[in-house]
């Protein structure tokens, strides 16, 4: 397997999608409740590839993904080739995980309190890899804005 199988509730949410892969593969709901049954390893590989296929698209889609601690934030650029990051370490009791905190960074991103880095690197793996390892890590798919923002200001 190349990612980590969907939870449950990832297989509840997707479940139309679920069924019309499986269809793709001439197996009908009659037939998946007996290797459900049957051949569980069948049903677990089958889910396995379901998986992977949808770690992909949404990995290939993704631009952005942003991880923010109590003092700090790491943002990521993620292009075809490369992958760009700013990191933000905030020196003073400060929570960047409370509204108060983040609102605080956001009017006060060049503050004598606030050390900005930026760097580029190539992927070490595979670009889906290397992002699904961010978002596995706690990282969370974004927009962008944060990162576009503070590197409006940085650059």
């Amino acid at each position: 397997m190349k990612y980590r199988q969907l939870t449950k509730e990832q297989f509840e949410s997707l479940h139309k999608e679920f069924a019309q892969f499986l269809a793709t593969q001439s197996i009908d709901v009659k037939e998946w409740q007996d290797i459900k049954t049957n051949k569980p390893k069948v049903a677990e590989e089958e889910m396995n590839i379901f998986s992977d296929l949808v770690w992909d698209d949404v990995l290939t889609k993704v631009n952005y993904v942003e991880h923010f601690s109590k003092t700090s934030a790491n943002l990521f650029k993620c292009e075809d080739e490369q992958i760009h990051r700013i990191a933000i370490k905030v020196n003073w009791d400060i929570n960047l995980l409370e509204q108060k905190g983040f609102e605080w960074l956001m009017q006060n991103p060049m503050d004598n309190s606030v050390e900005i880095f930026k760097g580029s690197k190539p992927y070490n793996v595979e670009r889906n890899l290397e992002i699904f390892d961010l978002i596995e890590k706690g990282s969370s798919i974004s927009k962008g804005e944060i990162y576009d923002y503070i590197n409006s200001l940085v650059s």
